[in-house]
């Protein structure tokens, strides 16, 4: 089975996200009136009464002025599984929780700072990952322009960042924040606002890289769970059993999902005791099978029903034993033969358990 990540997050265009609207009040600039000729009536009709208090000299003014490059804050990506921030937060910081398959919170944060600031060719001016804080070299979160037919080749400004990560008491909660250190520009001057869109760009780069990673994580995990190694051994009472590197539940939802590939019929699935009721039916041969290059999968058991119980045997490992209709476990023979069957069918079926 193969499995595809796409990388396709977007880790620049995000300047443009809603913030507050930035409103002026100039309501009596003179952009704003137009003054039109009076309604003309004509001679041998009564005129119409003009104030002369409130009478406006004929005009009308152009209301082309300069744009106003008004943007509102970047905001923080929170796309991230398990990540979150704080209302009204006045820095550029995000939480994440441990997510399942997370060993060390912190760790797994600073992965994802480190492949930000290599991709980026900026590397570390100081790290101490003990002590949570990291300064990099200079880079830019802002792209050259792209043109028609080239690329502008320098940068407006380039900037140095300080990333933090603070673990909570708990453990299950970590923050990282990004915070502009330095900046350098020949034609863009810093400003409050856009040291906040600066410092949220370089925090957004990283929660993208931490759910790029996790989701890399979420796959070799499950490949981890789907691997079938089934081999001879022994259950909790000695008995003769396939040994499988798995949790109980997961051996059983697992297993009856490959069985019913394999002729095998689930009868009853008993999540309580662990146990499969399946019944077996050996393949008939088929003339289709031979044309399409598919082998007929034949176990080396008889038709009939079967219990099979899966009992923990430590946090990381379950024994499979086999129970025929007369309430008798298969021999360690017949169960050698079967677990040696099974590997092979499935792995010719390209199944997974």
């Amino acid at each position: 089975m193969q499995y595809w990540i796409p990388k396709a997050v977007a880790l620049g265009v995000i300047l443009g996200l809603s913030g507050c609207s930035v409103f002026t009040n100039d309501t009596h600039h003179e952009r704003n009136y137009r003054i039109n000729k009076a309604v003309q009536v004509p001679g041998d009709l009564k005129q119409p009464y003009k104030d002369p208090t409130y009478e406006m000299a004929q005009a009308q003014y152009s209301n082309d002025t300069e744009e106003l490059a008004l943007r509102p804050p970047q905001q923080v990506l929170t796309l991230a599984a398990g990540s979150w921030v704080e209302q009204n937060d006045k820095f550029a910081r995000v939480f994440f929780d441990k997510n399942d398959g997370i060993e060390n919170l912190t760790a797994f944060i600073w992965q994802a700072v480190d492949t930000v600031a290599t991709e980026e060719q900026a590397g570390f001016e100081t790290i101490d990952k003990d002590q949570g804080v990291a300064v990099t070299n200079w880079y830019s979160v802002i792209a050259p322009s792209s043109k028609w037919f080239w690329e502008e080749e320098t940068t407006p400004s380039q900037q140095k960042y300080k990333f933090t990560v603070a673990q909570s008491e708990h453990q299950r909660t970590a923050s990282l924040q990004a915070e502009l250190v330095d900046y350098k520009s020949d034609t863009v001057e810093l400003t409050d606002l856009l040291k906040q869109q600066l410092e949220v760009r370089a925090l957004n780069q990283v929660i993208a890289e931490f759910d790029y990673q996790y989701r890399v994580l979420l796959v070799e995990l499950r490949k981890q769970q789907g691997e079938l190694a089934l081999d001879i051994g022994f259950d909790p009472q000695g008995n003769a059993a396939m040994v499988a590197p798995q949790s109980a539940n997961l051996v059983v939802v697992n297993l009856g999902n490959v069985l019913e590939r394999l002729n095998f019929t689930i009868i009853k699935i008993d999540s309580e005791e662990n146990e499969l009721h399946v019944r077996y039916e050996k393949p008939e041969d088929s003339v289709w099978d031979s044309i399409w290059g598919d082998e007929v999968v034949s176990l080396p058991i008889s038709e009939g029903d079967y219990r099979i119980k899966v009992a923990p045997l430590d946090e990381k490992k379950s024994a499979v034993t086999w129970r025929d209709n007369d309430a008798e476990l298969l021999s360690a023979e017949q169960l050698s033969q079967l677990q040696q069957s099974l590997t092979k069918a499935i792995g010719n079926k390209g199944l997974s358990i």
